[in-house]
């Protein structure tokens, strides 16, 4: 009798704990709980912590769904978009995202993330085309793709309203050319590089050319300047060698005229190899003639004929 109520006893706190622990549910930190009870929303649950609900989900009576309370991703790949000026570009992009509104989350997509993703890349997919159509590729590459990705994610903000869900943000991952779009933008920098470097070269040459015609016209003017130097020290030489000549010339005429001579003597017939042909009674030689340089007037006399016998 005692083991049976025994028995009844541990069936019956058995029975307890399984309808306790069935109708006892946690929700985490990063979790948002919603509370269906024969297919309706009975409840969402939010903040952390120990709930209960009705025991035993038969029949669809109080079900629990779990949906994350967190920032989440998804990326979309290899998109091909067209530009402005007509060529194509790759471009990969991906959204962050968090479940804001469990409710509706749950009665537009039944709480699936992949059914809520894939509506939000049909709607990036298009959003990104119409932003890159009306700008040109250098455009992701300057300061106006923080405005593109916003401009985005303004797009995505009102179906994922309708999801239940809000973007928090947006990002372009890489925008890069295509293959045929990658080779003619490479010979078109390659052109401009070329012709920037022929500028370059072209200004550098114009100024050599300028340096060096200011280099030249400083050098004429520096040896013009030392030849206007020279000829005037050159000149005042002369004039100062004149004067003592003259003063010289004045103080004893005869000594200086003497000293000419044997100046003009030394010059032309000084040189051992110098033939000079000229009559003896010349003015030249008339410090050879006498002792004080007086030249003979008298011709030289002819010697005696020779004595003949008888």
């Amino acid at each position: 009798m005692i083991n049976n109520r025994s028995s009844i006893i541990l069936i019956v706190l058995a029975a307890v704990l399984v309808v306790i622990y069935s109708s006892v549910f946690v929700v985490t930190e990063r979790q948002q709980a919603i509370v269906v009870r024969f297919g309706e929303i009975r409840a969402v649950k939010t903040e952390p912590g120990l709930y209960f609900k009705l025991p035993f989900a038969f029949m669809d009576a109080d079900r629990v769904q779990f949906v994350e309370d967190q920032a989440l991703r998804f990326d979309l790949d290899n998109i091909r978009v067209q530009v402005s000026g007509g060529k194509f570009y790759e471009v990969d992009a991906f959204v962050v995202y968090r479940i804001a509104d469990a409710r509706r989350f749950r009665e537009t997509v039944s709480g699936d993330r992949e059914s809520a993703e894939a509506r939000l890349r049909t709607r990036l997919d298009a959003s990104l085309r119409r932003v890159y159509g009306l700008r040109g590729f250098e455009a992701a590459l300057s300061d106006e793709r923080a405005s593109m990705m916003r401009e985005v994610r303004t797009d995505l903000r009102a179906d994922a309203e309708s999801l239940g869900l809000n973007i928090e943000d947006v990002r372009i991952r890489r925008t890069d050319l295509t293959q045929e779009v990658s080779q003619q933008t490479f010979e078109r920098m390659k052109a401009e590089r070329l012709a920037e470097a022929e500028l370059i070269r072209a200004r550098g040459n114009e100024e050599g050319q300028r340096r060096r015609a200011i280099a030249d016209r400083q050098v004429v003017e520096i040896v013009a300047e030392a030849q206007r130097d020279s000829e005037i020290l050159r000149g005042q030489g002369e004039a100062e060698r004149a004067g003592i000549f003259a003063d010289a010339f004045t103080r004893d005429p005869g000594f200086f005229d003497f000293y000419r001579s044997m100046a003009a003597y030394s010059q032309s017939i000084g040189n051992p190899d110098t033939t000079v042909v000229l009559s003896p009674h010349s003015e030249f030689f008339r410090y050879f003639n006498s002792a004080d340089g007086a030249a003979s007037s008298q011709p030289p006399t002819a010697p005696p004929p020779p004595a003949t016998a008888d």
